[in-house]
């Protein structure tokens, strides 16, 4: 039910409804888009069911099944695929329409739909970028320090190592000369 327009407003009783049908003939893309989404969502719960039923679905050999049930399962088989027809049908439509309305857009590069910040100063630009410079010159300077430590511990572990492996060989042998 919708109220009467007040008296006094100027507009006909029969005028707001021929705007809100005008309004419902005019899609526009953003609502398109919406309509395909939610067209492509049922496409893949109407593919859902067809494995699902396929998967229940026995070969009617006549040993174990009926035919009353398989020819049951078979109509709903071929009413849904009748259905996921209609769905494509309907997304292509709406597909079609899509490239109609954005036809005579020009395409904006990407990169211009990226902000971004210029700074103006060139002197400091220059400075920042020298600095940047020399502290990752000074970073990857302290970097191979590290290595060269680490690595001089590695060989440090592997000589005890060694040594300790030396030690265990040589408690076992006189182990076993004892017994």
């Amino acid at each position: 039910m919708s109220t009467p327009p007040l008296a006094g407003t100027g507009m006909p009783p029969g005028a707001f409804s021929g705007t809100q049908a005008q309004a419902a003939r005019e899609v526009n893309t953003a609502s398109l888009c919406r309509i395909g989404q939610e067209t492509v969502q049922d496409i893949v719960f109407r593919t859902m069911e067809i494995f699902q039923l396929l998967r229940n679905m026995q070969l009617p050999n006549g040993v174990t099944y009926h035919t009353g049930t398989y020819q049951d399962r078979l109509g709903k088989l071929q009413e849904h695929l009748r259905q996921l027809s209609i769905l494509f049908r309907k997304l292509r439509l709406v597909y079609d329409k899509c490239n109609e309305n954005c036809a005579g857009l020009d395409p904006i590069p990407i990169e211009q739909l990226i902000p971004y910040v210029e700074e103006d100063g060139s002197k400091h630009d220059d400075r920042g970028v020298a600095s940047q410079l020399r502290f990752a010159s000074e970073e990857r300077r302290e970097i191979m320090e590290v290595n060269k430590k680490l690595k001089q511990k590695n060989q440090q572990l592997k000589q005890i190592m060694d040594q300790l492996r030396n030690l265990i060989w040589d408690i076992n042998a006189m182990l076993a000369m004892r017994n």
